[in-house]
């Protein structure tokens, strides 16, 4: 099935959390999804059955982002399968935590090729075959502003993000697409609540103005603003954490 005149998203890191929240409300508003996963096909066959009961379109495909070959795939399928791809939203990453002095150098190593590698390998792709009127949506943290300990490695990945987000928009000049960094504060999925605390996580919560966690539906919000509406945002990072920073 394609359709040329249906825009149409690639969501990384579809099968959980906030890349799930991600694709079925961009469903919601029409789009045609590309539910990535890496590892975890079930959960995302699960995101791909919420959206085709909700009357939506979406298929999975796998494979590793940081891998030019596998994420070139990922662009065929949604050609593929729905005509092109109009929208990328890359949350797919990877948040190991350790103080920098015992920090394992190949954990390092593992961190950057899977958020920065994969950022860029991606963004090249998006850069070469979204159509005009399209959007590149990566994914930062708000980590990079609240700096606590043992994030050393995983903030470093991300600012690096922030930055290839301002270069890819600048030139992509004349291409009316648009690149924007999602920055989330705490929000309540998986990756964010293991290994911790109930009085960690409270403690968390209670740093915003609100005295709660984010929810994956409320960054969600954040990415059909940016792949829809918002033409003259560019090139920024927008800090979704309720006033936390």
């Amino acid at each position: 099935m394609t359709d040329t005149t249906t825009r149409v998203a690639i969501v990384t890191g579809g099968s959980g959390g906030i890349g799930r929240a991600a694709a079925e409300r961009l469903a919601t508003d029409g789009f045609a999804v590309v539910v990535h996963y890496n590892g975890n096909k079930e959960r995302a066959e699960e995101t791909v059955r919420a959206i085709t009961e909700a009357g939506g379109r979406a298929v999975t495909a796998g494979g590793d982002i940081a891998d030019e070959t596998a994420a070139t795939e990922l662009f065929d399928t949604a050609a593929r399968e729905f005509g092109g791809v109009d929208v990328l939203v890359h949350t797919a990453g990877i948040m190991p935590l350790s103080p920098l002095a015992t920090l394992d150098l190949d954990v390092f190593d593992r961190i950057q090729r899977v958020n920065v590698r994969g950022t860029f390998v991606v963004g090249k792709l998006a850069a070469q075959r979204l159509r005009p009127g399209g959007a590149i949506i990566n994914f930062s943290t708000s980590i990079t502003r609240l700096q606590p300990p043992a994030y050393g490695a995983y903030a470093a990945s991300k600012a690096a993000v922030e930055a290839i987000t301002l270069i890819l928009a600048r030139e992509l000049r004349g291409k009316d697409i648009t690149v924007n960094t999602v920055a989330p504060g705490p929000t309540a999925t998986p990756l964010f609540l293991e290994g911790k605390s109930q009085e960690l996580i409270d403690q968390i919560a209670g740093n915003n103005p609100f005295q709660r966690l984010g929810e994956p539906g409320d960054i969600a919000e954040a990415v059909a603003f940016l792949a829809g509406p918002a033409r003259w945002v560019n090139g920024q990072t927008l800090f979704v954490n309720g006033g936390a920073a």
